[in-house]
């Protein structure tokens, strides 16, 4: 692709970018194939959503997960459309798997609008206790809590600057990832072996290619802040 194929990518919202690295997992391929061609299926027996026959879809066991040959969701989280007897939809099913709450997309779809992407909050990182990114604050539930929550946004806010100061990287945000991001993507889609210099960018843009990106939905949509 040219690189003007990618000029997209300069008004990705952080979401977007969490999409762009999902839409290129071959197992999330894989899924949706098989996800819409049962779609399709019912909607040919049942008719398409508002005017399906639902009474009837429900009682298709084509209609709940998991997909043919994959496994059963170990321990989901967030929200789950199930039916009387606890089975859990096809399509909420593929969300909980992936880590979106709205109707699959289809990987073809560059850039979806806001209204379409709605992520599942991602797991909290293990951070080590030692860490020097790691702030343990702590709230008094019987005092009102914006005063506290103001001093604590400051508190964090302070550290990051100090952090910089140290030589530390500054905290990941869209703006200062942007630029790297494309950059991914373009090795992603690139046919040519990569070099020294870009094997090591190409690992980690596979690994948020292979679930990684779900830790892009925990970045500031904008750049680091400076305290005031």
């Amino acid at each position: 692709m040219t690189a003007d194929a990618y000029s997209y990518c300069a008004s990705l919202t952080r979401d977007q970018w969490a999409w762009e690295f999902l839409r290129r997992n071959p197992d999330y391929q894989r899924d949706y194939q098989a996800f819409i061609a049962i779609w399709r299926a019912l909607e040919a027996d049942y008719g398409a959503p508002p005017n399906r026959d639902f009474s009837k879809w429900k009682q298709d066991s084509r209609a709940y997960g998991p997909l043919p040959g994959d496994a059963e969701l170990v321990a989901p989280t967030g929200e789950l459309c199930v039916v009387e007897d606890e089975r859990v939809l096809l399509e909420c099913w593929m969300g909980a798997k992936w880590g979106f709450h709205k109707f699959p997309l289809d990987p073809d779809r560059i850039a979806p609008g806001p209204d379409e992407l709605s992520w599942r909050p991602p797991p909290q990182p293990d951070t080590p206790a030692e860490s020097p990114y790691r702030l343990d604050l702590t709230f008094d539930l019987s005092l009102p809590l914006p005063p506290q929550l103001e001093a604590a946004k400051f508190r964090l806010v302070s550290r990051a600057a100090e952090l910089r100061r140290q030589g530390l990287d500054a905290p990941k945000g869209v703006a200062n990832q942007r630029a790297r991001w494309t950059t991914m993507l373009r090795l992603l889609d690139s046919d040519a072996v990569a070099d020294t210099d870009t094997a090591a960018l190409l690992d980690e843009a596979q690994t948020l290619v292979a679930g990684g990106y779900r830790e892009i939905l925990r970045l500031a949509e904008g750049g680091a802040e400076s305290p005031q």
